[in-house]
Order: C-alpha cells, then structure tokens, then sequence
C-alpha cells in the first residue's frame, strides 16, 4: 500500500513510518493539514492515517476538503481525544475509521489492513455523461465547470437518468426511483421537477439535456 500519514508529533510520525515501512508498504508524511492536502493533490494513495489535532487546517476540515474534491481514498482518523461527539464529527467528515491515542500499533496496522480489503463496490462511482459531472458521495453536480446546486428529488432524478443515459425512462420509473413508492398525480409531479431540473442545467447552454420522448417519458442525451 501507498500510505500518507498526517501527524505533526515528530516522533509519533517517525514511528509509524518506520513500522509501516517495515510491513513493505510505501509511507509519505505530512506535518499539516495544508501539506496533506498538497501530497494528496500529485499522489494516489491506498489509505491515509490522519491526526485531528493539526498545526493550520485540522483534521476534520482536511477530511471534509478531500470529501469534498471526490477523492475517496480511505481515511483512518487519529486523536487524543475520546469524546463520543468527536467520534460522530470525525465520521460525519467522512472518514472511515476512527482510532484513539495512545494505541498499540499493530491495531492500526490491522485496520488499516481492513479499510484496504474495502470491496470496491462501497466506494461511490463518480457519474460522467457529457459535460455533466454528478458525485453521489459529496451530493454535488457540475455542468463543464459550473457547480449546480439541486435539491434532493431532482439530485436523484438526475442521478437516475445518468446511471441510464441515452435510455427511455418513463414517469413511473422516476417516480419509484425517486420517491420509492407509487403515489398519485405521478405525471404532472414528474414533470414539474423535469422543468425545474433543465431550468438548473440546461441555463445557458444551448439544447434540451433531458428530452422528451412523446407518450413515453424521458430520456437524457449526450449530445444537447
């Protein structure tokens, strides 16, 4: 494994480097959260151990930023302190785990090991269909460079249309996809969210995203 570990105790840091390296894994380390974020920004790592407690940006924002950017390497979080809110901010961050000091290292080798063997399957695929960017993850949708910001229902009813593109989805698969169950008025309600969704990603581009296919329902197009 290619390992970043986050951690401005020197000797702590030396420390895990060593084992680490030990083990024949690849170690980088970072003294802050600004040099984590610039390691992280020209290498791929396999998992990254890092500290809350960090000189500048802490560990929570350095985990929300990353989040944030779609990189989705595991995280496994590193702190003094043993508070329940704390455990709940570090994981709501988005890490993955989440490991009080002082530990023995052979536990976080273990987990580190565990987050490793994570199926890729559990780690959210970022959709790309055109110029159209949609990361289920973060919750976050661009069209070209432009961020959209749309709300819940929409969110997945775009998603929906770009894990299908260019396939004919009528109002009733929407509609369970959705709101997952059937209720009435399922056209008219369908239809205002599509309005409202091309209004958000269709201005001001030229063309028509999401078409629409008479007596059918709906389908999105790579070419607008």
């Amino acid at each position: 494994m290619r390992i970043l570990v986050v951690e401005d105790e020197t000797r702590l840091a030396t420390l895990l480097r060593k084992g680490l390296t030990e083990e024949g894994h690849g170690v980088d380390l970072a003294g802050s959260g600004e040099e984590a974020l610039d390691w992280v920004a020209v290498t791929d790592y396999d998992a990254i151990v890092l500290d809350i407690m960090l000189p500048g940006i802490d560990g929570f924002a350095v985990c929300q930023r990353l989040r944030q950017d779609r990189v989705h390497t595991p995280i496994l979080l590193l702190t003094a302190r043993d508070a329940i809110s704390d455990r709940v901010a570090g994981l709501d961050a988005g890490a993955d785990d989440y490991l009080v000091k002082p530990f023995a290292y052979a536990e976080l080798a273990a987990r580190l090991r565990a987050l490793y063997r994570r199926p890729a399957e559990a780690i959210p695929v970022v959709l790309e269909v055109g110029d159209v960017t949609l990361d289920p993850a973060s919750r976050r949708v661009w069209r070209g460079a432009r961020e959209v910001f749309l709300p819940k229902k929409e969110f997945r009813i775009l998603e929906f249309m770009l894990r299908q593109p260019g396939r004919v989805l009528t109002r009733a698969m929407i509609a369970e996809h959705a709101w997952d169950y059937d209720f009435p008025n399922v056209t008219n309600v369908i239809d205002v969210h599509i309005r409202q969704l091309r209004r958000r990603l269709d201005d001001p581009y030229p063309g028509e995203l999401i078409q629409t296919v008479r007596g059918s329902g709906y389908r999105l197009t790579t070419n607008p």
